[in-house]
């Protein structure tokens, strides 16, 4: 096993990247099979928030005890298929680890990571954010934090967090297995229990009777119907170290890829493979192949990035302009905007000024991209300003220098390059067209 201990990093602004610089400050000391390397991360206004990195580096780890057999998912199946590494950070001391692992969408060569938050609570027990693949990796670090799983959330309809709940309860089945209102699936409408979940309680809006209450607050965002079916996300706050938890409502690109994304899939990525070539509006492409560096690696990520939030950005082969627009700023994915928030408007900002109002949040941790995010409340507001612009009058509150300065934040978090968001916009025209999402909604205009 390998552990990486982070010195603390400096001050958040939302111009800047909170996440790990992977250059090593030392070597390494052996003792015991364990190999310690020290890493310098960004610094955090709380002085509690000191990262110690761990992933397994031994022969089971890398072998066996990350082996993980998945081929499902719509309408992509989700990878790695085989093989899942897992590290875990400690985001606050003593408090909340942060576990990751690579997620692939089908047999393309674009990945992100995805994030299981673990809160440890008064009672000692251990409360489980958006469980990941539980390989015997994940489950071995899990259990070095010597105390029992109590709390297993689901807080998602979706498909790519739901998918690992029923396996990982199993590894705790003492834990009590909680899940957001309305779960539905598609294009077949699964029951839970499909998706090995059992005796699971079902998560209401500021549900004060929930065991973790006391500690742990919660607020539910049910949408209408956006098409076929409704938009779930239950938001968390944990009142001890004012942290807000959400997973997929806004999100934090870091300018370098986590370290769970492994070098042969930014490789892959970097080569001029056949969607490059499609968007590279006629430029010549090069056929030479693709060296193991730092600029090639970078370039990979640049380019993973822009296809997960624009499908079909304007410009892969040369991605350094746009992702740069996208990169170190608290945004909603343009995915999100386009294709759920859009629709919903009322819905959405009902739920964010719930949020902002009751919940004194000084970090943000979602369950993709960088985390934990140092952002305030306004930072929060003014990733969603594009709201404003789909409501009615009486939905904008009367101007102050505040509301002012939080729209002009608004305007550069949901400024996505035009060129880029072509792709998207013509699939929200077609699915509008057969009826597989509603129209944008826009008071506004009418």
């Amino acid at each position: 096993m390998a552990a990486a201990i982070a010195a603390s990093s400096p001050k958040y602004s939302p111009f800047r990247s909170p996440e790990f610089n992977s250059s090593f400050l030392s070597g390494a000391a052996q003792s015991k099979g364990l190999c310690f390397q020290v890493k310098p991360i960004r610094r955090s206004r709380d002085r509690n928030d000191v990262r110690l990195v761990v992933t397994a580096a031994n022969g089971e780890a890398s072998g066996g005890g990350r082996f993980y057999f998945n081929f499902t998912g719509f309408p992509f199946p989700l990878g790695p298929f085989l093989n899942r590494r897992t590290q875990r950070y400690e985001a606050v001391k003593d408090s909340i680890w942060l576990f990751e692992q690579e997620q692939a969408l089908g047999f393309s060569s674009v990945s992100t990571n995805i994030r299981m938050t673990v809160i440890k609570l008064k009672s000692g027990g251990l409360w489980v954010h958006a469980p990941i693949a539980p390989t015997k990796e994940c489950i071995q670090l899990v259990k070095e934090l010597d105390a029992p799983v109590e709390y297993i959330i689901l807080p998602t309809f979706a498909y790519e967090h739901k998918i690992f709940v029923g396996p990982f309860s199993r590894k705790f089945p003492q834990a009590q297995v909680w899940v957001a209102p309305r779960q539905w699936s598609w294009p077949l409408n699964l029951p839970l229990e499909f998706f090995g979940i059992f005796r699971s309680k079902t998560l209401q809006d500021e549900d004060l009777s929930t065991p973790f209450a006391d500690e742990i607050e919660q607020k539910v965002l049910s949408s209408p119907e956006v098409g076929i079916g409704p938009y779930v996300e239950v938001a968390f706050y944990h009142k001890r170290t004012r942290t807000l938890l959400v997973t997929d409502a806004v999100i934090y690109v870091p300018m370098q890829p986590p370290e769970c994304i492994s070098n042969e899939s930014l490789l892959a990525s970097a080569k001029n493979g056949l969607a490059v070539r499609i968007l590279s509006k006629g430029r010549e492409v090069s056929d030479e192949p693709v060296v193991d560096n730092k600029m090639n690696r970078q370039k990979g990520w640049e380019r993973m990035v822009l296809q997960i939030l624009f499908l079909g950005p304007s410009n892969l082969l040369e991605p350094n302009a746009s992702f740069s627009q996208m990169s170190q700023k608290l945004i909603v994915s343009p995915i999100v905007k386009t294709l759920v928030f859009s629709k919903v408007p009322e819905k959405v900002k009902d739920w964010i000024d719930r949020i902002a109002r009751d919940w004194k949040f000084k970090r943000i941790i979602p369950a993709h991209f960088a985390a934990p995010i140092n952002a305030s409340r306004s930072d929060f507001l003014a990733s969603f300003a594009f709201l404003d612009d789909l409501l009615e009058e009486r939905y904008i509150t009367r101007p102050s220098l505040s509301f002012l300065f939080t729209s002009l934040l608004g305007k550069a978090a949901s400024y996505f390059p035009p060129d880029d968001m072509k792709t998207l916009s013509s699939l929200d025209q077609f699915l509008v067209s057969v009826g597989a999402v509603k129209k944008t909604v826009s008071g506004r205009k009418k």
